[in-house]
């Protein structure tokens, strides 16, 4: 490590749980942000600060004004631009040491199935349920932890799925049948409070970090739900379920959930 870095990374060292051990583990990670909006913003500046070594993100949308309210990645002078370009360009502003690798295109399933295999954290920063599964199956396949999160209105969501041995949890399927009938809500048309999607997304950047550097213990298995009108919080234990069609659990399903086709950045 540089004294530069030594440098950056200075509070990070200073954490007994981190260390330069942990630092390190950051510095070589690969991580897949998937969407650049609302969520992925906080997600992405955060994980470039942090100094995670590698960066893929993806995003077929272009910034437009109506975006500016909640998605800090971007900004006026910018408008026009894809996403990734100008997220990009936030996240080399505030550490040129992060190699960021974009994508103007929407994640398919046959793209994700091969760049999820190329990182070590998968977050979901999308807002249409069916890319949220496109990339559960994704992360399922390749054992892959993923970091979900989800904001509309003045309600959030967050969890860790990470379906890795010895001690697998759910997947996100487990939760949210691809099956179900869902209703898409946009933000667009539903409105959502700007610091919410902040709030959200800079808290799965937290877990991501946490998973990498392994410390502490992940929402695996618990999924958290925010009531932003009061500021409260409600935690629900997740189970696997045993007919998933995804990650054919042998466990029980999960029994109580939020829906999450009422949640988008």
């Amino acid at each position: 490590m540089h004294d530069a870095d030594l440098l950056r990374y200075a509070r990070h060292i200073l954490l007994d749980a981190l260390g330069i051990e942990g630092q390190q583990r950051i510095q070589s990670a690969r991580v897949l942000i998937v969407g650049a909006g609302g969520l992925g913003s906080p997600a992405a500046l955060y994980l470039a600060a942090a100094g995670i070594g590698t960066i893929h993100i993806v995003d077929h949308d272009v910034v437009d004004l109506g975006n500016l309210q909640r998605q800090i990645a971007h900004n006026t002078d910018r408008l026009g631009q894809t996403k990734v370009a100008s997220a990009a360009q936030a996240m080399a502003a505030i550490n040129p040491g992060v190699r960021v690798h974009t994508y103007a295109h929407k994640a398919t399933a046959s793209w994700l199935e091969q760049v999820v295999t190329e990182v070590d954290v998968v977050l979901d920063c999308c807002d249409n349920f069916q890319t949220r599964h496109a990339v559960n199956a994704a992360c399922v396949k390749a054992r892959k932890p993923l970091v979900s999160g989800a904001a509309i209105r003045l309600d959030g969501q967050i969890s860790v799925y990470d379906t890795r041995a010895p001690a697998p949890g759910p997947c996100y399927a487990c939760l949210f049948p691809p099956q179900a009938d869902f209703a898409e809500v946009q933000c667009a048309t539903m409105g959502v409070l700007g610091p919410l999607v902040g709030i959200i997304g800079t808290m799965q950047a937290t877990e991501t970090l946490k998973i990498i550097a392994d410390v502490g213990t992940s929402l695996k298995g618990r999924l958290m739900m925010l009531d932003a009108r009061h500021m409260e919080w409600t935690t629900l234990q997740t189970q696997r379920d045993m007919a998933c069609p995804v990650c054919a659990s042998a466990n029980d399903s999960a029994k109580d959930h939020a829906n999450p086709g009422h949640f988008s950045s």
